[in-house]
């Protein structure tokens, strides 16, 4: 199964890859925009995954652009360590699950085929979504489902969850989701399954997506060059509300008052926005490739010097 990458047009448009550039694609993954990246301009790729599945993707990339592509297993938060005092021209990221370890049962992120209860994207360490949902204490695993879920019936799913786990510890994805089902009832104006919020929530954490994503974005200002350019393309509101805080902290587009609180004094810009608005996928491509429909682009630009004399 081919396994497009989303938005590629527009992420090569907002990175505007040049010759000579280095760039870090965060999250290689199929290796989509490593080689859209490498397609656009004569430059050089390092591509960071922490799936062990990605190393064998990586080596068939390798074998075509010999000299221009690197690959370092790890996580995109930890970016700076892994590629050290080099600089970039362009840092891009593509937040969250990929489809292929979606359709792969055996990694344990689908409700709707039957596989270990895993959710690790490397899964060669750290702790399970079986590990999370047999040992964590009930409050706490309902705060997990509605800070990271953002479902609306975490305490009952969590309730339902410690009640089953009494009796039987959960193993396998397709008993957790009948577990959530019984809960919560899809009426017929939902669009989602309604295993899809806690199913996500348990993903989150179990990797620490969105730790990961604030180590990245804080990075990057130390590892862009000036006029390098960010771009993050993210698929629900906690990640995109992340990135739009940042770039517009960041950009000084957050700044200001109001009339009943005096503006506060606001630290040089470090960034500037390629784009105010995130940038969504065309109707064409979200007809393709539905996974796209839920997806917004946000780039900025490093400006790379501040009042000061520039970041260290």
């Amino acid at each position: 199964m081919s396994h497009a990458p989303v938005m590629l047009n527009e992420v090569l448009e907002a990175l505007a890859p040049r010759d000579g550039g280095v760039y870090v694609d965060g999250t290689f993954g199929a290796g989509g925009y490593t080689r859209g990246i490498l397609a656009a301009a004569d430059c050089n790729v390092i591509a960071i995954d922490r799936d062990p599945a990605a190393v064998v993707r990586a080596d068939a990339l390798k074998s075509e652009f010999t000299d221009q592509f690197e690959f370092c297993a790890g996580t995109f938060g930890s970016v700076r360590e892994l590629i050290g005092e080099q600089k970039l021209d362009g840092f891009v990221l593509d937040i969250g699950v990929s489809s292929m370890q979606i359709d792969q049962a055996e990694r344990g992120f689908s409700f709707r085929s039957d596989g270990p209860l895993d959710m690790r994207m490397d899964n060669a360490r750290g702790q399970t979504a079986a590990d999370i949902v047999n040992d964590t204490e009930e409050e706490d695993l309902a705060n997990i489902i509605y800070k990271y879920g953002e479902e609306r019936k975490s305490r009952y799913i969590a309730r339902a969850i410690v009640t089953r786990r009494a009796e039987k510890k959960f193993t396998r994805t397709l008993d957790l989701a009948e577990v959530i089902r019984a809960v919560v009832h899809k009426s017929p104006r939902d669009k989602i399954d309604p295993a899809t919020r806690t199913f996500q929530a348990l993903r989150i954490a179990v990797n620490d997506e969105l730790g990961e994503l604030e180590r990245a974005l804080a990075a990057s200002i130390k590892i862009l060059k000036p006029s390098g350019r960010l771009v993050v393309v993210s698929f629900h509101s906690l990640e995109d509300s992340i990135v739009k805080a940042f770039m517009r902290e960041k950009s000084g587009a957050a700044a200001g008052g109001s009339r009943y609180m005096p503006v506060q004094e606001q630290a040089p810009a470090l960034f500037k926005l390629v784009s105010r608005k995130a940038i969504e996928a065309s109707a064409d491509e979200v007809s393709q490739n539905p996974r796209a429909r839920s997806a917004k682009l946000r780039a900025a630009e490093f400006i790379g010097v501040d009042h000061c004399g520039g970041v260290s």
